[in-house]
């Protein structure tokens, strides 16, 4: 189980890194070619939802690889499957059908839930 959590958390941070990075240091310009919904989103929802996406990568590494709170991986992972099920609401909202992306980034932090109760 702990090998599992790694490897899909691993994952996923990786995953929310870059895309939270790239909400938090990127202008409107440049994000609205790879996020449609980014037209009608203020740009301080944007950058919120990028630091949430980046604190959310590291709270699943960070806290069990140091021991420090390792609970808080839990917490983490719940947060970035709210993050998604708001992300399939926002292109379900817009009509934009293929949510397949946000629904795996869905099931895999629900795995990574799971998974992360070894650390509670």
């Amino acid at each position: 189980m702990i090998v599992a959590y790694w490897i899909l958390a691993g994952l996923l941070a990786l995953f929310y890194l870059y895309s939270g990075g790239t909400k938090v240091v990127r202008s409107r310009e440049q994000l609205l070619p790879m996020m449609g919904w980014i037209d009608r989103t203020p740009m301080g929802v944007v950058r919120t939802i990028g630091v949430l996406e980046v604190l959310g990568a590291i709270g699943l590494i960070l806290p069990p690889l140091t021991g420090i709170v390792p609970p808080l991986a839990f917490a983490a992972a719940i947060g970035l499957v709210l993050v998604q099920i708001g992300a399939t609401i926002v292109h379900l909202a817009r009509r934009e059908w293929n949510v397949a992306i946000n629904l795996v980034l869905l099931v895999l932090a629900a795995v990574v839930v799971w998974l992360a109760t070894i650390w509670l």
